[in-house]
């Protein structure tokens, strides 16, 4: 990364790479790069554990103004979970509640993101490209977060058998209309200014700007104080964004917001997810929603219908011990395991799928995801947040 800069402090680690650029004032700038680009930035174990201890000595240190992540390449910010290494893990001992490295994955992942979520510092995200899953997670508590005309976004576990998680939860379900509900329930890929729209991005720019933004941080006025500095970077990127409005696409929920009200009104998941699956309008995108419905779990369904609503009362790091014990259900049964298979691992996508239909998806195999497991130590490994 070229940061127009005086040289700058750097190192690797375990598929992440950090950079400290000194400003004019005397502060410093840190940035961390997803550094997987094969993987398109998929979030694996040590990537999570060398992220979360170098964020929280930023956020501890008064001479860092403001932390940047962003992903290496031009494809993807973060294309989610590392899921493949977890598959491997789940295949090796099946059925295990808690699994040992599913639990150490998703309690560390859902802590990172929950400190995304707290802050202190001003904190840009650079979701250009794909951010789906455990991508979104690391975006959607960002301060600052920022979209282009190349980014794709989605929380698609509908099509491996998991559920929104990383605090989606929570996060979706403070999306207008009901928009959050939707996108759990089909795996949907919106564009930049759904993301907008729907409030999981602030800021819209050029998915080329990426390189000048960084180039303009260390001169701009940063200073002791984070409210200030939020400020700063908030001018900065309105500058930047100013100049990407003619590359704004269309937005899909704009276009088709009156039919994703029909699909997700009332309070039964198995309606909506009916009325989904049934549409045979002409909108594409609509098309592909009930697509991606129909030939995802009937399980990971409900459960993306269940948890917003168990959630709703719920505080974020409730919903992610709530979320904690929901996925670790979800890897000690079929679907994961399956749906991982069938899309990643043979690619035939032709999952078997347990149960088969909506129809067999019971009220009692619904609540039993919800039921917390011995945990190692007695304790939810989340109890802190």
């Amino acid at each position: 990364m070229n940061s127009g800069s005086s040289p700058s402090a750097q190192a690797d680690s375990a598929g992440v790479r950090f950079e400290e650029i000194p400003t004019r004032h005397g502060f410093r700038l840190g940035i961390a790069q997803l550094n997987a680009e094969k993987s398109l930035n998929a979030l694996s174990l040590p990537m999570i554990r060398a992220l979360d201890p170098q964020l929280r000595r930023w956020a501890n240190d008064p001479e860092i103004a403001c932390v940047i992540l962003h992903g290496a390449g031009e494809k993807a910010f973060c294309a989610g979970g590392d899921i493949r290494s977890l598959y491997n893990s789940l295949k090796e001992q099946p059925g295990a509640l808690p699994h040992p490295v599913a639990l150490d994955f998703f309690a560390e992942e859902y802590r990172l993101d929950y400190l995304i979520h707290r802050y202190p510092k001003p904190l840009l995200v650079w979701g250009s490209g794909i951010v789906l899953g455990g991508g979104l997670g690391l975006m959607a508590g960002a301060s600052h977060r920022v979209v282009t005309e190349t980014s794709r976004l989605a929380m698609p576990e509908v099509t491996i058998g998991l559920f929104p998680d990383v605090g989606a939860s929570w996060f979706l379900r403070r999306m207008p209309i009901r928009l959050g509900l939707f996108m759990a329930i089909t795996g949907v890929q919106i564009n930049g200014r759904d993301a907008v729209v729907g409030g999981l991005a602030d800021h819209f720019l050029r998915a080329g700007d990426r390189e000048a933004l960084l180039a303009r941080l260390p001169g701009a006025g940063w200073t002791a104080d984070a409210t200030e500095n939020r400020k700063v970077l908030s001018a900065l990127l309105r500058e930047f964004a100013s100049q990407a409005t003619g590359l704004m696409p269309a937005s899909n929920f704009k276009a088709n917001e009156q039919e994703i009200q029909t699909f997700c009104r009332g309070d039964s998941a198995e309606e909506i997810v009916s009325r989904i699956a049934r549409y045979d309008g002409d909108e594409e995108w609509l098309q592909r929603a009930a697509k991606t419905l129909v030939a995802g779990s009937p399980t990971s369904a409900v459960l993306g219908f269940e948890l917003q609503r168990r959630a709703q009362h719920l505080d974020l790091a409730d919903t992610l011990r709530l979320e904690l014990i929901v996925s670790l259900h979800c890897c000690a049964r079929p679907d994961f395991v399956e749906g991982v298979r069938a899309l990643l691992i043979d690619k035939d996508h032709q999952p078997q799928w347990q149960p088969r239909t909506l129809a067999e998806v019971t009220p009692e195999w619904i609540d039993g995801h919800f039921i917390a497991p011995a945990w190692p130590g007695s304790k939810h490994p989340l109890a802190d947040l």
